[in-house]
């Protein structure tokens, strides 16, 4: 005789899943449209970065973290849409932290020397 009782109780449960699922879809879609566009920027990364080093022979640092975190940002997008996380990535979390590189040391450049004056500016 419970059964009766416990099906208006499931009733507003199983419309609460079938609006997340609905909502996670609409997650998806849009996430999946963002990982088409980081794709593209990561494989642009890929060629500048494989430009600069081969002119410079070193990666450049600025890409090799903007590389690590766009690589964390596709893996987040990932790992929620293959429903291993409910976490959305960015613009729902703040942006992967780039890890230290792994690889080879990134080109510098060392700051200008500037010229030392031990005399009054003339007018």
């Amino acid at each position: 005789m419970s059964e009766p009782m416990n099906e208006p109780l499931n009733e507003p449960l199983k419309t609460l899943q079938r609006e997340s699922i609905l909502l996670r879809i609409v997650w998806m879609l849009l996430l999946a449209f963002a990982w088409q566009l980081a794709e593209l920027l990561l494989a642009g990364v890929v060629l500048v970065q494989l430009g600069y080093r081969l002119f410079y022979g070193a990666p450049s640092a600025a890409l090799l973290g903007f590389g690590d975190s766009l690589s964390q940002y596709l893996a987040q997008i990932g790992r929620f849409g293959s429903f291993n996380t409910d976490e959305k990535p960015w613009p729902f979390a703040d942006w992967p932290t780039p890890q230290a590189p792994q690889g080879e040391t990134a080109h510098s450049i060392p700051p200008a020397p500037h010229p030392v004056r031990d005399e009054e500016p003339k007018l």
